[in-house]
């Protein structure tokens, strides 16, 4: 895949379809990499008309890792007396720095879980590169929504694995938590897809440095009240992660946002509703384009 130097780092990218297209901005969340966008969906999008780009974000996968940064344990993170090593604005930037070296102008922006915070920062500070926002499985940084379970919370803070045979049982553990009830539990898929992740990049140190920048993020919402910019919203009714007040939060605090709540849908991107996924997404990107 191609990398690029953006906002001071190297990135790791891949797109789909025509550079000529309407561009598409992917983000993804907390400690995953670029693959979790699956490369079917990328491609069922790019194939409706968009130039589709998804990339790793600093510190996960093949961008660059901020390991001379330093570090903190799980227990001082979840204390929440930790500064950040960088925020939400600066992993927003690198997303802007992407698009500056790739030559486009703005792009429809998407986020996922904690991408979709980075999506809402990036919103904020580049209304310029923002052609449309869409906030998926996310919240506003207002810690009165958007809250794990208890059991969901646990699976999240689970030690890091130390083999390849830990991450990929983990990451079952994990999925079994927090995927989407509503829909069949896939898990030699999410074996297969859990491996790749180990095989391709495995750095639990940028996690931890990620998972300060939620734990340290700003509340957004009256930020978001000041957003004219299209704004759709998705989220599952059965998200143990992010709860759906979270979605819902969000989109009350984004002016004109539609709001799609997922009947059955968990903290993950089931394969089963691929379709009705695009179909969203394309939709709001025409009507976005269609804005004046």
């Amino acid at each position: 895949m191609p990398r690029t130097r953006a906002n001071g780092l190297i990135l790791e990218y891949e797109t789909f379809g025509e550079s000529s297209q309407p561009a598409v901005l992917l983000i993804m969340g907390l400690g995953a990499q670029l693959i979790s966008w699956g490369t079917d969906f990328c491609q069922a999008i790019a194939d409706n008309g968009f130039l589709v780009i998804r990339f790793d974000n600093r510190d996960v996968g093949l961008s660059t890792w901020l390991d001379d940064a330093g570090s903190h344990d799980l227990d001082e993170i979840v204390g929440g007396q930790v500064a950040p090593f960088y925020s939400f604005h600066d992993m927003a930037a690198d997303a802007a720095g992407l698009l500056d070296a790739l030559g486009i102008a703005a792009a429809h922006i998407v986020g996922a879980s904690m991408g979709g915070m980075i999506a809402q920062t990036f919103a904020l500070d580049h209304p310029t590169k923002t052609m449309s926002l869409t906030s998926i499985m996310s919240s506003t940084g207002d810690r009165a929504v958007g809250q794990p379970t208890a059991a969901a919370l646990d699976a999240l803070l689970a030690a890091a694995p130390t083999s390849r045979d830990e991450a990929i049982e983990g990451g079952v553990a994990f999925a079994r938590v927090v995927s989407s009830p509503g829909f069949a539990f896939d898990e030699a898929r999410i074996r297969r897809e859990v491996a790749a992740d180990y095989d391709r990049a495995f750095h639990p140190a940028g996690v931890l440095r990620q998972g300060v920048a939620l734990v340290t993020q700003s509340d957004r919402t009256a930020a978001l009240a000041t957003l004219r910019v299209p704004t759709l919203v998705i989220h599952g009714d059965q998200d143990p992660l992010v709860d759906p007040s979270g979605g819902r939060a969000t989109a009350a605090a984004v002016p004109g946002a539609v709001l799609e709540i997922v009947a059955g849908m968990g903290h993950d991107l089931p394969e089963a509703l691929q379709d009705r996924f695009v179909e969203l997404l394309v939709r709001h990107f025409v009507a976005a384009s269609d804005t004046p």
